[in-house]
């Protein structure tokens, strides 16, 4: 299957380099560059593609609330949302996986990782290191503003005790070949537990799992050390 991929930056030279690296993978296409994100939006409902390679900074309609308005329409629901990003904007990443992205890449990524992180996004999984995903927690997440907590420690209560480990041990940034080698489990049983933990929660994709993780107290922010 091809993964169709919209562009969304303000800077026409990366976006051509972006779609010239895309368009050669046989398992990928671009479907459509935007300028900002006024322009994501449209054609996004226009296209509707798998994935969104958004950028946060552009005129106008930034990629904050161009991700916002893409994660919140029930016809793009099949849409995801990869953040490009520097890492100095963490507060701008941390409302973004509020709004329902997928993840986030740096600008400075390589092209290995760049594939690959859409690969990853495209079959549902979140792109989020650990490293960064600690960041984002201590120091965003844990607060969030009015409104944009996702649901109530009381919902954990649905999940069964071994969904709840799992996801705990993805909120701390751990692949499901991490947690099934700790767990003695097969990736697949950890995927499925992830998953059925996605689905009861009400949880769009992995990453706000994570988020769902902290805001409950699932999982307990370690302060970091000097």
């Amino acid at each position: 299957m091809t993964i169709r991929v919209l562009l969304a930056d303000d800077q026409t030279l990366l976006r051509a380099t972006f779609r010239m690296l895309i368009n050669s993978c046989e398992d990928m296409t671009v479907v459509g560059e935007a300028s900002n994100g006024a322009e994501a939006v449209d054609l996004a409902r226009a296209h509707h593609p798998d994935i969104v390679l958004m950028d946060i900074r552009m005129p106008g309609t930034d990629g904050l609330a161009a991700t916002s308005a893409i994660c919140a329409d029930p016809e793009l629901s099949a849409t995801r949302v990869l953040i490009l990003t520097t890492f100095e904007t963490e507060d701008y990443v941390a409302r973004a996986l509020h709004a329902g992205a997928s993840g986030f890449l740096g600008k400075d990524v390589t092209t290995d990782t760049l594939l690959a992180g859409l690969r990853t996004i495209a079959s549902g999984e979140a792109l989020l290191s650990p490293a960064a995903t600690r960041t984002l927690i201590a120091n965003f997440l844990m607060t969030p503003a009015p409104g944009t907590r996702l649901v109530s420690a009381r919902h954990l209560s649905e999940l069964t005790a071994r969904e709840r480990e799992t996801m705990a041990m993805a909120a701390e940034g751990r692949s499901n070949t991490e947690i099934a080698e700790t767990l003695t489990l097969s990736p697949l049983t950890v995927r499925t537990h992830i998953y059925r933990a996605m689905a009861k929660l009400g949880a769009r994709d992995r990453a706000q799992l994570v988020v769902i993780a902290y805001q409950t107290g699932l999982v307990q922010v370690t302060p970091p050390t000097s």
